[in-house]
């Protein structure tokens, strides 16, 4: 499978008042298009650090984080910004929906973000609520759906625009058992169906074990992880 990212002997320190936190070092990792890989550690190690650097929110110490052969260091702010509406979909712990709005109005949001054409925008965010279970919830406001729900809005939000990427940082977190299983199993159906790459930072085990790979953010490296290599 093609490269799509690379680290590059990649250091991540934060300063404070007399004080640098050095969170890791000489990380080096290609990701392929297409795959799906999932990063554990324990609190604190740095894996959403990682998974922010992947996503152009923040920018390494040392080192060169690339994406298709460019370093996302050197895109201008606009850049950047564009990257991540058109090539990123992002699902975090805490889903970070609009309340105001209904889900198929969060759903819709990127893309009218984008400039495209409400006519165009909002059947095919009906069509990805569809796809995730919610066509029966489509008007509902965020309130009233179930945690399990607003995830899959997330989510559906999160591929709308078809992204190359989907980055999620401990998508299960907030989830009971069996919710949390549906919902892993989404964006796996997602990864195969729409050719995503797909990133997760996850305590979940049972998520991690179900990528294609597994590794281990330990005391600032990067390493494979002893229980991992599956295929979900």
């Amino acid at each position: 499978m093609p490269e799509l990212y690379k680290f590059s002997d990649v250091g991540k320190k934060f300063s404070g008042p007399g004080e640098n936190l050095e969170i890791f070092k000489h990380i080096n990792l290609i990701v392929e298009e297409g795959e799906s890989l999932a990063i554990v550690g324990a609190s604190g190690s740095g894996k959403s650090t990682l998974l922010h650097l992947m996503g152009a929110l923040d920018t390494p110490s040392t080192g060169t984080v690339s994406f298709d052969g460019r370093d996302l260091a050197l895109m201008r702010p606009d850049q950047q910004a564009a990257f991540r509406n058109r090539t990123l979909g992002f699902v975090f712990q805490f889903h970070h929906l609009l309340p105001e709005f209904s889900a198929l109005e969060n759903v819709a949001m990127p893309a009218l973000i984008s400039g495209a054409r409400r006519a165009r925008v909002m059947p095919e965010a009906r069509a990805m609520l569809e796809r995730v279970g919610l066509a029966q919830r489509a008007t509902s406001k965020i309130a009233t759906l179930s945690g399990g729900e607003r995830q899959r809005v997330a989510i559906a939000r999160a591929v709308l625009l078809r992204p190359r990427v989907l980055l999620a940082d401990e998508p299960t977190g907030n989830l009971d058992e069996v919710t949390g299983r549906q919902v892993s199993d989404l964006m796996m159906e997602l990864n195969r169906e729409l050719g995503m790459t797909l990133v997760v930072v996850t305590h979940n085990p049972e998520l991690a074990a179900r990528m294609h790979r597994t590794l281990e953010l330990k005391a600032g490296r990067l390493l494979a992880h002893a229980a991992a290599q599956n295929a979900g």
